[in-house]
């Protein structure tokens, strides 16, 4: 035998040996880290997706959950989690592509994970209650310039989409208002309820139980089409305000260098659930639209709303302690 080929022997037996590494994979459960609490949109939109992933994988997914921090928490532990596919991440956008430009975080949104898989899509609603004064857009803004001091809006939390888009929505009306961040979408959908703050910018799966019963109205959606939960609700930009876009996304990532051939298992499952009827319409339930993009668009997706929002943060002046 040459000596090269000799030479080149312990490189290819690594190659094998590698490949048949995750030949069997899956061959345990799988890990999924969720960043928020049980019973909550991340939750609520994994769930039934990763009961489907189970079946054709034929692993159990067991649900992880590192609540805390907007979603960095979780997001941190994946970007040092083992990149070997069995442990995933169901994220969005506020810990991937806002907080990153409001605060140093331990990770890179760009370089330190997988993209596998988009989930869904969409804005927030601006909802009061049925008794406002504000019984359209149009009304809102006329009263927010009359009185500022009167009014102001809230959110789930300093940094989240909903504070954003109540920013970029202030800039767009040129209305002064105060901001009111609560510890959740709940806490404060009861503040709305009981009359102490007279607009929220919400989920739409959190509002859209509140709308059917006839408790508060909704003004406008932040996303840049309307949502299929709220058909009727129009959007910010035909409401007057062309361009306006504040939308989010939810989806799956992986650890950073996950093996072309676990790659090769992940994303075909995935499509194939993601193309679900009844998946679909459990995404749609809470106000979100499917998406259905490749590893690679969702990596451009990241990349562009890094940006997107940057200029939001820096030109509202937005910062988190």
């Amino acid at each position: 035998m040459p000596k090269f080929a000799r030479l080149l022997l312990p490189f290819i037996a690594l190659g094998l040996s590698a490949a048949s590494a995750w030949a069997d994979y899956p061959d345990k459960p799988i890990r999924m880290v969720v960043g928020y609490a049980p019973g909550g949109g991340a939750d609520n939109l994994i769930r039934p997706i990763a009961e489907r992933l189970s079946k054709i994988l034929g692993q159990p997914i067991v649900m992880d959950y590192r609540a805390g921090a907007g979603g960095v928490i979780a997001a941190e532990l994946l970007a040092r989690a083992p990149a070997d596919g069995y442990t995933l991440h169901i994220t969005d956008s506020g810990p991937m592509t806002i907080v990153p430009n409001m605060r140093k975080t331990a990770y890179n949104p760009l370089t330190d994970f997988t993209p596998i898989s988009m989930v869904g899509g969409g804005g927030t609603v601006i909802v009061t209650p049925t008794n406002s004064p504000a019984t359209d857009l149009k009304k809102l803004i006329e009263l927010m310039k009359q009185k500022p001091e009167a009014w102001s809006y809230g959110t789930s939390g300093i940094g989240g989409v909903g504070h954003l888009a109540g920013e970029q929505f202030k800039a767009a009306a040129g209305v002064n208002i105060t901001h009111v961040p609560y510890k959740g979408g709940a806490p404060a959908m009861v503040e709305l309820l009981g009359g102490h703050i007279p607009v929220l910018f919400s989920s739409l799966g959190a509002a859209a139980t509140h709308i059917k019963a006839g408790r508060i109205m909704p003004l406008a959606v932040t996303s840049a089409k309307r949502s299929t939960l709220l058909a009727e609700t129009p959007t910010l930009a035909e409401s007057g305000f062309a361009g306006l876009d504040a939308s989010i996304w939810f989806g799956i990532v992986g650890p950073p260098g996950l093996p072309a051939s676990v790659m090769d298992k992940l994303v075909p499952a995935l499509n194939a659930v993601m193309r679900e009827p009844e998946v679909q319409a459990a995404i749609r339930k809470e106000g979100y639209e499917p998406m259905l993009f490749t590893p690679a668009e969702m990596r451009l997706q990241i990349s562009q709303d890094l940006t997107r929002w940057g200029k939001t943060v820096k030109e509202a002046n937005v910062t988190m302690e």
